[in-house]
């Protein structure tokens, strides 16, 4: 695997440079013109050869029409499909990564240095890749996969098999679902991705990758078995493949559903992938109870609270599902450096933000918003906001009073949306008696800020009758 070597302009010695590879695309694009005038230019001399003395001869003879936009297109698509095979992309990519870039490949960008670095710069630590991978693909089957909690190394109680629906033949649902999981498990356990043959294989018999060894591909011993029936000797013996355990069979049901179980050696990967993925970042916060010595983590502020400032990839998302934002009064606890204060008022709100953190505070108050200096939970709730837009500490279950002391700055009926931690969602059940409705972010929506926690964003209303409490 080559793909730690990319790493944008410098590479190890005897590896090409990204800025190598362009210029070679750079050199051959300027040569099309010329390539374009010697492909007529032979054109004409075939045309010359079927004639005598110059007199045409009446017949049609097409040499082909060949147009300088195709070319450069083609130039293009390949320049892009030889740097993802040059660095060998593919064993890292996962599932989701290679749906886009084949979109992509099919009208890509420009083919520049820093074009490439972007598409491709969360390639170079190939093992982040993989396990993001890993996360992408199991964080859809089953939400135990979601939970930070439900990760840590050695944790017992992990499901031993996953349900698929749709599990037919080439290019069914469930078919692609499958080869995720067993090519996100592949690149964990550093075993070669998975082939059409062990795909069909598979699919024809559920325990042909449990052990592995010799297979053959299904279609290819039927048409044998069929020709060896009518005594034809065309048909060559279906080859066989050697292929590895990857410990893992298939049980498939006549209502096309499949269900996949895990081994102990897959079930040990799936966890330790996943654990390191959400790493032990977000330890439980101390009982409050059973540390006397501390103060109330209502009123205190914890110095081990770590801060994950929102991506403003996430904060566009969030704020594109809320409507009737212009001139609302809203309110952003904890509110960082400001990039949530920063999108409210791009989209017409009047906003206010509070932030115990001076620098933060300053930076927000720099950009022109007004900032209340203090421990969120020890502010005085005014029940007059239209919204509260929040992201709150990741940590533990701290989350939960936040959400709380901030419901009751709205007015009633106002709308509180939050940014939590998955296990808020599946796990806790702190926020169940508010009704919270519940739109789950992507996986590693947060990566950028230094954590792989999957979070989810929890929509809830204010009473009606009542909104401060």
């Amino acid at each position: 695997m080559n793909a730690h070597v990319f790493s944008g302009t410098e590479l190890s010695t005897g590896r090409r440079k990204p800025s190598e590879i362009v210029a070679e695309y750079e050199a051959k694009r300027a040569a099309l013109a010329d390539a374009m005038e010697a492909f007529h230019s032979a054109g004409d001399d075939l045309k010359r050869a079927a004639t005598v003395g110059g007199a045409f001869g009446n017949v049609s003879i097409d040499t082909g029409h060949v147009y300088s936009a195709t070319l450069e297109k083609s130039l293009l698509c390949s320049a892009w499909r030889h740097f993802y095979q040059f660095y060998d992309f593919e064993p890292v990519a996962s599932a989701d990564d290679k749906r886009l870039l084949e979109r992509m490949f099919a009208d890509p960008p420009p083919f520049t240095v820093e074009n490439l670095i972007e598409v491709f710069g969360k390639f170079q630590n190939p093992r982040a890749a993989i396990l993001r991978g890993m996360a992408e693909v199991f964080c859809q089957l089953d939400p135990v996969y979601r939970s930070h909690e439900k990760m840590k190394i050695g944790v017992k109680g992990l499901p031993k098999r996953v349900i698929l629906g749709s599990v037919g033949e080439y290019g069914s649902y469930g078919r692609d679902r499958l080869r995720d999981i067993l090519n996100a498990l592949a690149a964990y356990q550093g075993l070669p991705l998975v082939t059409h043959v062990e795909m069909a294989a598979l699919l024809e018999d559920g325990e042909a990758l449990r052990d592995g060894g010799e297979v053959v591909d299904p279609y290819e011993a039927r048409q044998f078995a069929r020709a060896s029936a009518r005594g034809s000797d065309v048909v060559q013996e279906p080859k066989k493949t050697m292929i590895p355990a990857r410990g893992v069979w298939l049980k498939r049901f006549a209502n096309w559903n499949g269900h996949l179980f895990f081994g102990p050696d897959a079930l040990r990967a799936i966890n330790m992938a996943l654990a390191e993925y959400y790493g032990e970042v977000l330890p439980d916060c101390p009982n409050d109870d059973a540390r006397p010595d501390k103060p109330r983590a209502s009123t205190a502020v914890s110095k081990d609270l770590q801060y994950y400032p929102t991506p403003r990839a996430v904060v566009d998302r969030v704020l594109a599902n809320l409507y009737g934002l212009d001139k609302k009064k809203v309110l952003e606890p904890s509110c960082g450096c400001g990039r949530f204060l920063d999108g409210l008022r791009a989209r017409g709100a009047r906003v206010i933000g509070c932030e115990v953190d001076p620098v933060r505070a300053a930076m927000c108050e720099a950009n022109g918003h007004a900032v209340m200096r203090a421990n969120f939970l020890e502010t005085v709730p005014t029940g007059d906001f239209d919204m509260v837009v929040m992201n709150p500490p990741f940590y533990g279950r701290h989350y939960a009073k936040h959400v709380r002391h901030a419901l009751r700055f709205l007015k009633p009926g106002g709308q509180l949306v939050a940014i939590l931690p998955a296990s808020a969602r599946y796990d806790h059940g702190e926020l169940d008696d508010l009704s919270p409705q519940w739109r789950d972010l992507p996986v590693g929506s947060f990566s950028e800020s230094g954590t792989n926690i999957n979070t989810t964003v929890a929509t809830i209303w204010a009473p009606k009758e009542c909104a401060n409490g």
